[in-house]
């Protein structure tokens, strides 16, 4: 491993995500934050929005410069928003920059489903097509060379780590999948929330929300589809919970017809055997289910297995921290990946606890 470290900017640094990447960042051996950009706070200090930051040594934010940018970095997050990546991808790119988008412009292959469900049309096409979706733990080696990572919903995140084996093997009925997954309010971003964030809104509440609209479905079903090799559609119904931040999404699918789902013991060795040597994916024993404080503030997620041999179906339930694997963490990962460094390198800090 190189002494010399990396330079990384930060575009949308004042964001929930972009804070969280640099606090990452900030404990990584390997790269220095050489820029971060955040149009609101051009000029100011990122302590001067999270004081959290204070003594740490970091750079001014700044206003967009794209040449500025590039000549300062290697490596760039972009976390301001949905639109801002296709703006900016091909320019980067034509630099010699390498990119990790953290919101959702580049994780849907299909210009027709991203327009339905992003209500706008794709201006990147070329940066598309060379997109590589980031969930290491299935696709480490395309990450590894590529240019361009689509940094993967936090959702999304869940629902695919939870079903991946189950696809993958086929050992379910693909057209009875459900996810049922609940939220921490930090999910909607720190610029989105209105009234409806707020603490007296939200506390001692629980509510679905995007009801069969929520724009991680297709992503799902993309990603699921390619594991498996036919078309996966599924019911997706995403909850907010009155907490900062985790999710916790359950999963549940039936057994082939004429088929049994067989024991939970059974189920547990499938997912440890597929996740073996995957540093972030801890799955419990059989009994056991995960909790989002367990995963607080990190990179990991947790997985519980369960057969309903009553009815047939299997059930599976999945922690992470939706600003950690489900964001900020998972896209510290893909750079590792990206710059040749240990998957695990600055990530592997445990929870905050209790």
């Amino acid at each position: 491993m190189s002494n010399q470290k990396t330079n990384v900017a930060v575009i949308g640094a004042s964001g929930y995500a972009g804070a969280e990447l640099i606090r990452y960042l900030l404990a990584h051996p390997c790269v220095r934050v050489s820029c971060l950009v955040s149009e609101s706070n051009a000029g100011n200090p990122i302590s001067e929005v999270y004081k959290g930051f204070l003594g740490q040594d970091l750079p001014v934010c700044e206003s967009m410069d794209l040449d500025s940018i590039a000549a300062r970095s290697d490596i760039v997050f972009q976390a301001q928003g949905n639109g801002v990546g296709m703006k900016i991808a091909e320019k980067l790119l034509s630099r010699g920059k390498r990119m990790i988008d953290v919101p959702a412009d580049f994780r849907l292959k299909n210009v027709e489903t991203y327009r339905r469900f992003y209500n706008s049309d794709h201006s990147a096409l070329e940066a598309l097509a060379e997109a590589v979706y980031g969930v290491p733990e299935l696709h480490a080696a395309e990450i590894a060379s590529a240019r361009l990572v689509a940094n993967p919903g936090c959702y999304a995140t869940a629902a695919i780590l939870a079903l991946a084996p189950l696809v993958c093997g086929k050992m379910v009925d693909r057209s009875t999948i459900i996810v049922d997954a609940k939220s921490g309010v930090s999910g909607a971003g720190r610029s989105k929330l209105d009234s409806s964030g707020l603490f007296c809104e939200v506390n001692e509440g629980f509510k679905a929300y995007a009801v069969a609209t929520h724009r991680h479905t297709p992503e799902i079903e993309q990603e699921l589809s390619v594991l498996t090799g036919e078309d996966v559609m599924i019911q997706f119904t995403p909850h907010l919970v009155p907490m900062n931040r985790g999710i916790l999404a359950t999963a549940y699918a039936s057994a082939p017809a004429g088929s049994d789902i067989g024991p939970t013991n059974c189920l547990q060795e499938l997912y440890s055997n597929f996740y073996k040597g995957k540093p972030f994916v801890a799955v419990l024993p059989p009994g056991e289910q995960p909790c989002t404080k367990n995963v607080f503030g990190t990179n990991f997620c947790h997985i519980g297995v369960a057969a309903d041999q009553r009815t047939n179906r299997v059930i599976v339930t999945c922690a992470i921290d939706n600003m950690g694997k489900g964001a900020a963490g998972q896209a510290i990962q893909n750079m590792n990946l990206m710059l040749g460094l240990p998957e695990a390198t600055g990530l592997l800090a445990p929870p905050v606890y209790p």
